[in-house]
């Protein structure tokens, strides 16, 4: 049988990858560059990040977009300039998020308000870039849009009830555009347990490391692997759409 050449499988690809700065994002846009990717790095308060991060890519034509997820304006702002200049996307990434670390039994601190906000940054910008970029990713033909989700999303178990919530809507985001949108797009999510980075406010890394430990792969996840699971699904899970790739060590067994 013959096996596709996968070096540089996204050479001449468009790729759009939200919180694109830092952690999972970042180590994302590196991988999908590597892989031969235009990247579009979305970020938020990370201007400088961004920027030295796109200058460190390998390849050329890459650029950096103010993307606040709470901002439908510039997601359509994104759209039309991306339309002007290539037509179409061919993968996008949403990495972009927000969580706070809330015990699930103190409701006086997860009012309605934060829990509006957690959803908002976490699931409801996440449709707003998807609803925006659809007309180009749907140009390409056979366009990837990989979603960062959570074990969270269905065990329960996370920073606070607000982001299980956003990241368990992300999932069923997943199958209902997969269901309606193919062939012309496939939707995955990626789900990691805790990831080795300080996207947590007030979580210890050593905590996160000490109970990646105690997976039955014994170590913490980290970015890179979130990374590697992405291009993946881009490159290699040709049939998969409407899924949910757990990528925890076995945390969840």
């Amino acid at each position: 049988m013959h096996q596709p050449d996968t070096r540089q499988a996204l050479r001449g690809k468009t790729a759009v990858v939200t919180g694109g700065s830092n952690g999972i994002g970042a180590a994302t846009v590196a991988a999908l560059a590597v892989e031969g990717a235009q990247v579009v790095i979305g970020y938020n308060q990370g201007a400088d990040r961004a920027e030295a991060l796109r200058a460190s890519l390998p390849g050329t034509n890459h650029r950096i977009a103010h993307v606040p997820l709470a901002d439908p304006a510039a997601h359509a702002a994104l759209a039309e300039q991306l339309g002007k200049d290539g037509g179409q996307v061919d993968v996008l990434v949403n990495c972009a998020g927000y969580t706070t670390r809330i015990p699930h039994n103190d409701l006086e601190h997860m009012d309605s308000a934060l829990f509006n906000e957690v959803l908002l940054a976490n699931a409801g910008g996440t449709f707003s870039i998807m609803r925006e970029l659809m007309p180009l990713l749907r140009k390409s033909g056979a366009a990837t849009v990989v979603s960062v989700s959570s074990v969270a999303a269905f065990t329960g178990s996370g920073s606070n009830i607000a982001y299980c919530a956003a990241k368990a809507a992300i999932d069923t985001m997943t199958l209902s555009l997969a269901r309606v949108f193919g062939p012309q797009v496939r939707f995955l999510c990626v789900s990691p347990a805790s990831v080795d980075t300080d996207f947590v406010p007030g979580r210890s890394r050593e905590d996160v490391r000490k109970k990646g430990e105690a997976t039955p792969l014994g170590r913490a996840v980290v970015p890179e692997d979130v990374a590697l699971a992405v291009v993946a699904c881009v490159t290699h899970l040709r049939t998969a759409t409407g899924t949910r790739i757990v990528i925890d060590g076995g945390a969840t067994l």
